[in-house]
């Protein structure tokens, strides 16, 4: 009797869970449905030349910092995307990286794509950055910018807001990229509202290095002004009309 109420109760659970797999899955939205109620920021729509520059993965004890040094000799800011185990290692650049004005954000805390684990990792990650700053991070890039409603939902729970980044400025220096195609890659696509995806760790982040101060140079000719992607969603034309 005993073994028969057991195995209804782990039935009705599994037959829950299921039905619950599959609404999402029919419910699921595409990029225009998130970007049209707000739920994740892929670049703004204005009119002024302004561009996100972000960063994932650090920090890094070589590159970040060599990034910051040319992001602070152009005036430049920046938003970086940190994991909290990077953030964890080395708090000095995370402070550092507030303190010369750039935003942080959540990726969080190992690089995670497990669902299951999202949630606390994102927890631990915003502790972490709350420990080392005063400050919670807003913002939250996913792992390989995968995104849908479970993944929303988790981060809406901690507080946080999706971003990724506009279609045609992921840089690929993920991919061994040299810095010249790096550099072309974003400065023949620039627009106004761009949020360009850069990693400061993960890998030799060499040509990304090289690549930034031909990429700074340009911007600053054509008169583009770089600015965090907070900033960047108050100038969004869609977000300000809601």
């Amino acid at each position: 009797m005993k073994k028969k109420i057991l195995y209804t109760i782990t039935f009705l659970l599994l037959t829950s869970c299921f039905f619950f797999i599959i609404h999402e899955e029919i419910h699921a939205k595409n990029r225009f449905d998130f970007e049209k109620d707000g739920d994740i920021f892929w670049d703004a729509k204005t009119e002024e030349k302004v561009i996100a520059l972000t960063f994932d993965d650090g920090p890094h004890s070589k590159y970040t910092p060599a990034v910051l040094n040319i992001l602070s000799e152009y005036g430049a800011k920046a938003t970086f995307f940190v994991l909290g185990a990077h953030a964890e290692k080395f708090p000095d650049i995370i402070y550092r990286q507030v303190m010369e004005g750039h935003e942080i954000g959540n990726h969080t805390y190992d690089h995670t794509t497990k669902l299951s684990r999202l949630s606390q990792e994102m927890k631990e990650t915003s502790d972490i950055i709350y420990a080392i700053t005063g400050n919670r991070p807003k913002l939250f890039r996913p792992v390989g910018g995968e995104y849908n409603n479970a993944i929303v939902r988790k981060a809406k729970e901690n507080q946080l807001h999706p971003v990724l980044w506009s279609w045609d400025q992921d840089t690929k220096d993920w991919n061994d990229t040299d810095y010249k195609t790096i550099a072309d890659n974003v400065i023949r696509n620039v627009s106004p509202g761009d949020v360009i995806l850069f990693h400061d760790a993960g890998g030799n982040r060499e040509e990304t290095v090289k690549a930034l101060p031909l990429i700074l140079d340009y911007l600053a000719e054509h008169e583009y002004e770089t600015i965090t992607v907070s900033e960047m969603m108050k100038k969004d034309e869609r977000i300000t009309e809601n």
